[in-house]
């Protein structure tokens, strides 16, 4: 099928975002995201019919916005039931899936391009993950997930292949394939290197970790990875089989890797963006540990009462605010809750009666069959 031009207002202000993505300066600057967030709402508002709806219930419009504090904000929900498409549907090039089991109903990020996603997430990852790599320079990475070609519709999984090209090196790869954690193989990959002193980043989602660290402990392995090395978990800590709190498996995976948990990083994203938050604690390490978004995300805690920010410290819901979003929406509102922390955020958990969702589910579930 011959896929249909593409948009030049479209694609002027993708090249705008992009270029802001690919600055080496790492900066705030709030004037430059009001413009192109309303630029972008206006052009979301005029391209997908369902979102303009949604907001002309809520009585926002372009034209009477004041601040992009007041784009409405959809529920992941949504993804599940519409086509959130700012494109016209011959020109999607990719989906991904939020994670679930065949029979689930998943949500879908409909995509006619993977240029923002993957610009904005390397140097998201690189500053989170591996701030202290030089310029050019790569190092091992082994992850705890499917590759992208056994889960083409996994954002994770495409995450993970972008960072394995950029900045892996030759000892680095996937331990999860075929739906299985290869044991042997990751513990084979992690103690070559602990004898060749490299340090491993290593990735994955909690539930992943959780059945590593359950497979070393039934073959009584302990390893200790060369000073250094760092962990990188996502997804949350409540799985199909348990739950496990953040300090109990971060304290796992000290005992089973030799990682402190000081070196371990929490990385918050979803499908539905484009753009991930990681925790601040390699980063900036004299500080609290708390989730930093990039330049061109915003989050808002909202009150759910009233629909206005939470006082500082307060819970509220967390809305994040995407210009990653170009071809579907930029504002979303998540199940979770959150409070605010200086210049990020803590997530503190989903609200009460929210689905649970989240690709550490959907690792635990596979691993455990």
């Amino acid at each position: 099928m011959k896929r249909a031009p593409g948009d030049p207002a479209r694609g002027a202000l993708d090249a705008r975002i992009l270029g802001w993505m690919r600055e080496e300066s790492w900066r705030r600057d709030d004037r430059r995201f009001e413009a192109l967030a309303r630029e972008l709402f206006a052009y979301q508002f005029a391209h997908c019919l369902p979102y303009r709806r949604f907001c002309e219930a809520r009585g926002v419009a372009p034209a009477t916005l004041a601040s992009w504090r007041e784009i409405p904000a959809v529920p992941t929900g949504a993804f599940k039931e519409i086509a959130l498409r700012s494109f016209a549907a011959e020109r999607e090039v990719h989906v991904f899936r939020t994670s679930g089991t065949s029979t689930e109903k998943r949500g879908v990020l409909h995509l006619d391009t993977l240029a923002l996603y993957e610009a904005s997430l390397l140097p998201s990852f690189r500053r989170g993950v591996l701030p202290d790599l030089a310029p050019g320079a790569r190092t091992r990475i082994r992850v705890l997930a499917p590759p992208p070609a056994e889960l083409p519709d996994s954002s994770l999984s495409h995450m993970f292949g972008c960072v394995l090209r950029a900045f892996g090196d030759a000892g680095s790869g996937f331990d999860v394939r075929g739906g299985a954690l290869d044991v042997d193989g990751c513990v084979a990959a992690l103690a070559r290197a602990a004898e060749e002193a490299a340090e491993v980043a290593v990735c994955g989602t909690a539930f992943a970790f959780v059945h590593l660290v359950d497979a070393l402990a039934e073959r009584g392995v302990r390893l200790a990875l060369p000073p250094g090395s760092r962990a990188m978990e996502t997804g949350g800590f409540k799985g199909r089989s348990r739950e496990l709190p953040a300090a109990a498996l971060y304290a796992e995976i000290e005992r089973a890797l030799g990682i402190p948990p000081a070196r371990i990083v929490n990385q918050y994203g979803m499908c539905e963006l484009g753009s991930q938050l990681y925790d601040s604690v390699l980063r900036e390490p004299e500080t609290p540990r708390r989730k930093l978004a990039p330049p061109w995300v915003r989050v808002r805690i909202v009150d759910p009462e009233t629909g206005a920010d939470a006082a500082p410290g307060e819970t509220g819901v967390v809305h994040v605010y995407d210009l990653a979003n170009t071809g579907s929406v930029l504002a979303i509102q998540t199940a979770d809750l959150g409070r605010s922390a200086g210049d990020g955020i803590e997530v503190l958990g989903r609200e009460p009666g929210a689905e649970a969702r989240g690709c550490s589910i959907a690792a635990d579930a596979m691993l455990s069959r």
